[in-house]
């Protein structure tokens, strides 16, 4: 464990000297700072605390941004050490192959958190300071989304880590990235809409829904923040998916944290077998 941890060192070292942890930061704050600002002016007309359409609004930018970043930092991260030759260099220490993997792992996974308690933090932060009279119910669910936030980040570091693990060359790396970006946030609720007012509930059925839903780590951060704030339903755009699903907290988490587990499972059994 303490190689993992001396890849992981290494690797938000890298990222500190790439600027990634840097403007990822600045980025996520700016957003948020903003949303946090803009947000907070219809909250009286929804009958909710100006946090938790806060909330609403970085739950909703973290489905497009985090997925990106975590996919940016990661899709390289085995193609591009094979290519640079680092990674016989890197193998040639005592350190076990899934180590190397489980440090880069928690090394991108640390630049992704810290970038996003600190950007998102800070428009918390904001509306303290400005006097937001916000209950512990809102601090709560600020937290929570924080935390989801970085959870949604992984599991796409881990899908990102995969295809570098499945690859031959950067190039194929970064597409796949983006193919995995496009589905994910774009084109899965999309198809999934479209079958839905297609069948018209002739087939589907709620069960068939809730599978997919969860074979998507988007959507299962989507409901766990967006549909379950009193109040903020309608402005979430989530109430009638809500209403019906049976997917609770205790489901969606386990659902995001199989999605962080089983892309980094897999990628460290493709990593074991690849020839260097």
């Amino acid at each position: 464990m303490n190689a993992a941890l001396l890849v992981a060192g290494k690797e938000v070292r890298e990222g500190v000297r790439n600027r990634w942890v840097i403007a990822a930061t600045l980025l996520l704050a700016a957003l948020a700072l903003t949303l946090a600002f803009l947000g907070a002016a219809p909250a009286g007309r929804v009958g909710a605390s100006a946090l938790d359409v806060v909330v609403v609004s970085l739950s909703s930018l973290s489905i497009f941004l985090l997925p990106l970043i975590a996919l940016l930092i990661s899709h390289d991260a085995v193609v591009g050490e094979m290519e640079r030759g680092t990674m016989l260099l890197l193998l040639s220490y005592p350190v076990a192959r899934w180590q190397v993997l489980g440090g880069k792992f928690l090394g991108q996974v640390a630049i992704l958190a810290v970038a996003t308690v600190s950007g998102y933090g800070a428009a918390g932060a904001a509306l303290a300071v400005a006097g937001h009279d916000v209950g512990p119910e809102g601090w709560w669910a600020f937290a929570q989304m924080i935390g989801s936030s970085v959870l949604l980040g992984a599991a796409f570091v881990a899908l990102g880590m995969l295809a570098s693990a499945l690859v031959r060359d950067r190039g194929t790396a970064a597409g796949i990235a983006v193919g995995l970006w496009l589905l994910m946030v774009l084109i899965w609720d999309m198809a999934l809409l479209g079958l839905l007012v297609a069948d018209a509930g002739e087939r589907i059925t709620a069960g068939m829904l809730d599978a997919a839903l969860l074979l998507n780590p988007a959507d299962a951060y989507r409901l766990l923040n967006l549909a379950g704030l009193p109040g903020l339903g309608e402005l979430s755009g989530m109430a009638g998916v809500a209403e019906g699903t049976a997917l609770g907290p205790p489901v969606l988490l386990a659902a995001l944290l199989a999605w962080v587990l089983v892309p980094l499972a897999a990628a460290a059994a493709v990593f074991a077998r690849r020839e260097l």
